[in-house]
């Protein structure tokens, strides 16, 4: 009955089983067996060398990634609704020493070259501007909307023509990479991105993120301001565990299929009260304050998202018989 937020989602069985299975003596912070194949796990799943982090927040991986990219004089170019912008409570300033972000337009909260372009034209080539110096993209968007592998190429293409970084904050990349069906290569550094923010909370995790750096000597640096920030939990092995166990059998692409396919049931039920496709496990959709308050009474759960509009997230728990009465409710609004 509960559609708030897949952040409020339960661990998956397999990351107790993991975590139990980790409860041992061995090396403290990243030097354990489990931190230490994180590389070679995520370079087999990106087909390339990459260097991956543990961290155990979205905000942390998202800001240590823009701390690579972006010095602190320098700035970030992201969407005016991103997460990073809205929902971070300015933590990428904290991370960077000061780094501005600037914000563009796009329907869905995606970005464009076009549009990226028109925050990049005015600024003049000197040291009384602002210089940017990355830019940052989320995969799958604040609204649920997913950038296919051509468009986040598109925006590659104009980083590289701009000299800038590509990060992509990846919190529910698990739901795009399912929507989609391509590898998760075309969708990141085959397509120009340098740094991903590898969501597995919203997806079956308890307390573990992936920061993967597709340029591996990005992640120099990186491990000393993870430390700086206190991020370098003592028993980092827990976290490693956790993501071996997401990644072991395609787990995370199994419990991501498994809610976008519930959002997909509360779309069709939704029908012209969608304010966005869905793609991924969010569901925007047009309600009137009369009408949020008869799916609360009936025991349904979910954030209201400005004047008469509501959002509904699945989670990779939700079970088509628990997601079926609230399908109907909305159909019968």
């Amino acid at each position: 009955m509960r559609f708030f937020s897949d952040n409020a989602a339960p661990v998956h069985p397999a990351v107790f089983a993991a975590l139990e299975q980790a409860n041992t003596l061995d090396t403290a912070y990243d030097g354990d067996g489990w931190s230490r194949q994180l590389d070679a796990r995520f370079s087999d799943l990106f087909e390339a060398d990459v260097r991956a982090l543990w961290v155990p927040t979205g905000t942390s991986a998202n800001c240590l990634a823009l701390a690579a990219l972006c010095p602190p004089h320098g700035a970030v170019v992201c969407h005016h609704d991103a997460h990073i912008q809205n929902d971070e409570g300015g933590a990428p300033g904290f991370y960077t020493h000061g780094a501005k972000l600037l914000l563009g337009e796009g329907e869905g909260a995606k970005l464009t070259p076009a549009s990226i372009a028109a925050v990049l034209d005015p600024i003049r080539n000197d040291v009384h501007q602002l210089q940017a110096h990355a830019i940052s993209i989320t995969n799958a968007t604040e609204y649920g909307c997913v950038y296919t592998p051509n468009e986040v190429a598109a925006i590659g293409h104009l980083a590289r023509e701009r000299r800038l970084g590509l990060h992509m904050d990846g919190a529910r990349f698990a739901n795009a990479v399912a929507h989609l069906g391509c590898t998760p290569a075309d969708l990141t550094w085959r397509a120009g991105v340098d740094a991903l923010s590898f969501g597995f909370v919203k997806n079956g995790g308890m307390s573990a993120e992936a920061l993967v750096f597709f340029k591996p000597e990005l992640a120099a640096a990186t491990l000393y301001r993870r430390k700086r920030a206190g991020l370098l939990l003592s028993k980092g092995r827990y976290l490693a565990a956790q993501i071996h166990a997401l990644l072991d059998h395609d787990l995370w692409l199994d419990n991501a299929r498994a809610s976008n396919a519930g959002a997909t049931m509360l779309a069709k039920a939704a029908g012209e009260r969608l304010v966005y496709p869905v793609e991924a496990n969010e569901v925007f959709l047009r309600v009137t304050a009369a009408e949020a308050e008869k799916l609360r009474a009936k025991g349904f759960d979910f954030y209201d998202w400005g004047p008469g509009e509501a959002r509904l997230v699945t989670s990779w728990d939700h079970q088509p018989d628990a997601i079926r009465p609230l399908a109907e409710a909305i159909a019968a609004l």
